[in-house]
C-alpha cells in the first residue's frame, strides 16, 4: 500500500511517466525503499484499472514517446484521504528479528545470548553509519526539499536503530533472569540506562 499511495501522492503534484515516478519516489525517500520500473508500471496499471489514474492524451507531450499519467477526480480524493488518515499500527508488519528471537527463546539448543550479541553488533554498526550520514548532511534550514525528506528518513532509521539496541538489551536481561527463575523486570531496570549509554556512544 505504501508504494501505491506514494505514487498517488506524486501524481497529485503533476502528470508523470513511469520512469519519472520511479525516480521521484526514490529521490523523495532517499532510496531507502527502492522500487523497480516493473513494480511502478504494474502499480500504475492497477491504479488505472481502479479508475484512480488515467493516461493523458497522446498529444500531451508532442516531442516525447513517453506515456504520461494523471489522477482522476477519484484519485485526488484518494490522495487527500491518505494525507488525512493516520497509518494503521494495529497490525504491525512482520519483523524478522522479532520472529527470530521469539523462536530462539523457545527452541532447544539455541544460544539466545549469542543471537542477541550478534544482532546488537549489527544494529550498532547501522546506528554508527546513520549517525555519520546525518553528520555529513546540511542543516535542515539549509536543505532543499529532497534533502530534507532524506534527512527525515535518516532520522527515523536512527531512532529505530537506537530503539532496537535498547530492546536487545532488554531481551538479554529478561532471558538471563528467566534462566535464573526471575521473570519480572521493572520498567526502571538498569538495562534501560545501559542501553541509553550504548546508543549515546554510537553517536560519538
Amino acid at each position: 500500500m505504501s508504494v501505491r499511495n506514494g505514487l498517488i501522492a506524486l501524481l497529485s503534484e503533476r502528470p508523470m511517466g513511469v520512469y519519472e515516478l520511479r525516480k521521484e519516489f526514490d529521490a523523495r525517500t532517499g532510496g531507502t525503499w527502492p522500487v523497480n520500473i516493473g513494480q511502478v508500471y504494474a502499480t500504475v496499471q492497477r491504479l488505472v484499472r481502479d479508475e484512480l489514474v488515467e493516461p493523458l492524451p497522446e498529444d500531451y507531450e508532442v516531442a516525447s514517446d513517453v506515456e504520461f499519467f494523471r489522477l482522476t477526480e477519484a484519485g485526488y480524493v484518494a490522495a487527500e484521504a491518505w494525507w488525512a488518515a493516520p497509518v494503521d499500527r494495529s497490525a504491525p508488519g512482520r519483523d524478522e528479528l522479532v520472529i527470530k528471537l521469539a523462536l530462539a527463546v523457545s527452541a532447544p539448543g539455541v544460544d539466545v545470548g549469542a543471537v542477541v550479541q550478534a544482532q546488537r553488533a549489527e544494529s550498532m554498526r547501522a546506528l554508527r553509519d546513520f549517525t555519520r550520514l546525518k553528520a555529513g548532511g546540511p542543516a535542515p534550514e539549509q536543505a532543499d526539499r529532497d534533502t530534507l525528506a532524506w534527512s527525515l528518513v535518516l532520522d527515523h532509521l536512527t531512532f529505530a536503530a537506537e530503539a532496537e539496541v535498547r530492546w536487545l538489551d532488554h531481551v538479554e536481561v529478561v532471558v538471563t533472569r528467566a534462566a535464573h527463575g526471575v521473570v519480572a523486570l521493572s520498567q526502571g531496570d538498569s538495562a534501560t540506562d545501559d542501553a541509553t549509554a550504548v546508543t549515546n556512544r554510537a553517536r560519538r
